[in-house]
């Protein structure tokens, strides 16, 4: 379906992470991939796992789990890596499963339930079916 420019419609790319529900904005996922072996980085602040060498570009990879507070997973074989696009700058980042694509209304995005002073890179939440999903600005921790 085309979608004219200026819309109100974004489209979401949803994926889970510690349980919850999480959404970025599918225009800056430049790609899905499975985990591969991540190269540490000297002297970097521990949310950053290290480097990954993707066709020829080192792209830096960030923990999401390990950002947000949350216990890394003893196993993260099923895990991925989204890679997304910020200014022409690509960066991974390690997320628990991909879900789906949504296409929303932008008035249906509900401002954050906490002051995000502290943690810019939430946007809003969405209830999607019934479900709460947390609308990220993943830009804000690159």
């Amino acid at each position: 379906m085309h979608t004219p420019t200026g819309s109100t419609y974004i489209q979401l790319a949803t994926f889970h992470l510690n349980g919850e529900e999480y959404g970025v904005d599918v225009m800056r996922v430049r790609e899905i991939t499975s985990m591969t072996e991540i190269t540490r980085a000297a002297n970097s602040p521990p949310h950053v796992s290290g480097v990954i060498n993707l066709r020829g570009t080192i792209v830096p990879i960030i923990s999401l789990r390990n950002r947000f507070g949350f216990p890394e997973l003893a196993d993260n074989s099923m895990c991925c890596i989204a890679v997304m696009d910020f200014k022409s700058v690509l960066t991974g980042f390690i997320i628990d499963e991909i879900s789906d694509v949504v296409r929303i209304n932008k008035s249906d995005i509900l401002p954050p339930p906490i002051d995000t002073a502290s943690q810019p890179w939430i946007e809003g939440v969405i209830d999607i079916n019934r479900k709460l999903v947390v609308y990220l600005n993943l830009g804000h921790l690159v």
